[in-house]
């Protein structure tokens, strides 16, 4: 079967095409310009500027995961998502866990 033309090798991980790769890069530099300009420019208001650059950071991370890494709903992928999303709650609760810690110690020390 040497016609054959998946997009998988022997142990089943999926690769992206060219177009993919490429496709990928273009979202990763909008959104990287778009929150850079608006920091820039100063032309909005530093509340809009900030929630702005938290979604499309946010947003980011999404492309990042489906054209680089190739995470998506497969049944081959389960698992990745299983562990990156564990993943994600252990950091959640080490960074809620550590500002709650500095924050008592911080309001029980000041007085």
């Amino acid at each position: 079967m040497a016609a054959d033309n998946h997009s998988h090798d022997a142990s089943g991980a999926s690769h992206g095409s060219l177009k993919s790769y490429v496709l990928g890069f273009v979202y990763a530099v909008i959104l990287t310009v778009v929150p850079f300009a608006m920091v820039m420019s100063g032309a909005f208001p530093r509340g809009v500027t900030i929630i702005t650059m938290f979604v499309l950071a946010a947003v980011q991370v999404l492309v990042h995961l489906v054209y680089f890494l190739h995470m998506d709903r497969s049944s081959a992928q389960r698992w990745n998502v299983m562990v990156f999303a564990f993943s994600m709650l252990i950091i959640a609760i080490v960074v809620v866990g550590s500002l709650w810690v500095l924050h008592n110690m911080n309001a029980n020390m000041m007085h």
